[in-house]
Order: C-alpha cells, then structure tokens, then sequence
C-alpha cells in the first residue's frame, strides 16, 4: 500500500511541478531514450548476476507491494510450532519425532498450523536440524556453529538480491547521460535546421539524463532499500527457530525454550507473553 502511495506520489510531484509553470508534457515522452536507459540497465544486469540471483529479483519483486513475507501473526504461529514440537520431544522423547521430521507433508503435528506447513524452505530447516537431535546430536554449541553458518549463507544470498538492484540503481544516472550523449550526437547531425527543431532535439536528449537519475533515485534505490528490509525481516524467522532449538537441547522447559525464541524478535513482531501463553494453551491435543 505505501509503494504504491510512493509511486503515485512521485509521479505527481515530479511530472505535476514541471507541468504547472507552463512546461510542455509532450517533450517528456522520448521513448527511445527510455529504451537505452532502461535496456542497458537490465542488460547490465543480466551481465554482472547469475541465474540465482536473477530468479531471485523476479520472485521476491512482489514484496514492495505486499511487505515481508512474514508478519507478527506468522511469528505467533511459529512460536506454537516450536512448543507442540519441544512438547512432544519432552513428553516422548526426541525419537517421537522423528516420524513428524521424515514425512512432514503427512505429520498431523505440522499440519495443526497451516502457514508453516505450507513454507517449504523453513519446513525443511527446521526438520533437518529436528533430525539430528533424533540421530543423537546433543552439544548445542556445535548445532549453534552449524546454524549460524546456514543462516550467513543464506542472509547472505538475499543481500546478493538487494544487492544487485542498488548496483542497477548506481548505473542509470550514468546511462541516462549515455542516452543524453547520443541524443546530442543525433542533434549535431540536425545542425542545420532551424533553432525550434534544434531546441526540441536539444531538449529531448536531456530527457535522457532526466530519467536516468528519476528513475534511480526515485524509483530503483528506494525498491532495493525495501527488499532488504523485508530479507531482514523474514531472517528473524529462522533466528527465532534457532534461539528455540537450542534452548531445547539445553534442557529447558517447552514454555522457556519459546520464550527465549519470542525474546529475539523485534518489537513489531513480538507477540507479547500473554498472546503467546493463551496461543499455546489452546492449542488442539496431540
């Protein structure tokens, strides 16, 4: 919602301000100009980033728009996840679990809580570290190690994402003055023509430079801003599971093991301690 507010809010001002004095809207359309400026940064950025990275600017695109993907009442529902797990693991012992870990599409337990079940990549991390506890791992500060560098790897795959696209915001101011270079070339081969149709051609090519610089700071660097925030955001996720997990292998109670999860989150998250005690004490029976 704020995206889209951004964007229209932009538009209007910059295209409104220079409109109000008596500016001609007509010369602002030069689309040629927006075919070098915005080719040559997807080009640019199709050269410098592979097929990962790529893939991971076309999927994640959406959450301008829609925000991380996940919010405070996904983060209630972890919680839950992590007690009825720690809870089971506690009454029956780790092994209980492990029927739960290698089939988890068919675990009743996993299927109490709908939106987890449905994200396959945390499923799939949260089960294998709940696989070793049942192959007998029990020194929490070597799991800590191992988690620690799964989620740098993969903090680090989604700064790559951001990164990319503040690297195709860096590029277009100096694209557009390539577009503004080439419209001044084609002007010079018009030298002859009178001064109104030389000014029009003079005009149009600093369109280029116009919209190379609108468009980054305006528009590219404020979207990759937002990606990485929403990245950050959706990380504490898994930190939330890890600060869990180890508690657990510490010996701790299931209600101590989530406090010390729901105690990583920051504030917009974090449910309180009276949501999160009256969520799992009516959670369905095993």
């Amino acid at each position: 919602m704020f995206a889209i507010v951004g964007i229209v809010v932009t538009i209007v001002s910059v295209i409104g301000g220079y409109a109000a004095p008596g500016g001609h809207l007509n010369v602002l359309w030069q689309p040629f100009e927006f075919i070098i400026i915005l080719g040559a940064s997807v080009g640019s950025l199709l050269l410098g980033n592979p097929k990962t990275i790529i893939s991971g600017i076309i999927k994640n695109i959406g959450m301008i728009f829609k925000g991380a993907h996940h919010g405070k009442d996904d983060y209630l529902e972890l919680l839950s996840v992590l007690y009825a797990v720690f809870k089971l693991a506690k009454t029956k012992g780790d092994l209980a679990l492990e029927s739960h870990v290698e089939k988890p599409d068919e675990s009743p337990l996993f299927g109490k809580f709908p939106k987890f079940s449905s994200d396959h990549h945390t499923r799939t991390f949260f089960c294998d570290y709940l696989r070793l506890l049942t192959l007998g791992t029990s020194n929490a500060h070597e799991l800590e190690s191992i988690i620690d560098g799964e989620l740098e790897a993969h903090h680090k795959h989604y700064h790559e994402i951001s990164h990319a696209v503040a690297l195709m915001s860096d590029a277009m101011p100096a694209l557009g003055i390539v577009a503004a270079v080439l419209g001044v070339i084609h002007t010079m081969g018009s030298i002859t023509e009178p001064p109104e149709v030389l000014g029009h051609l003079i005009g149009a090519a600093l369109v280029g430079t116009f919209t190379g610089v609108l468009i980054s700071y305006a528009f590219v660097a404020p979207i990759s801003r937002n990606m990485q925030l929403c990245f950050d955001s959706d990380h504490y996720y898994f930190v939330a599971i890890k600060a869990g997990l180890l508690g657990h292998m510490q010996g701790y109670a299931p209600q101590v093991s989530i406090e010390f999860a729901r105690k990583v989150l920051p504030d917009e998250l974090r449910p309180t301690f009276q949501e999160l005690e009256e969520t799992v004490t009516n959670l369905p029976p095993d």
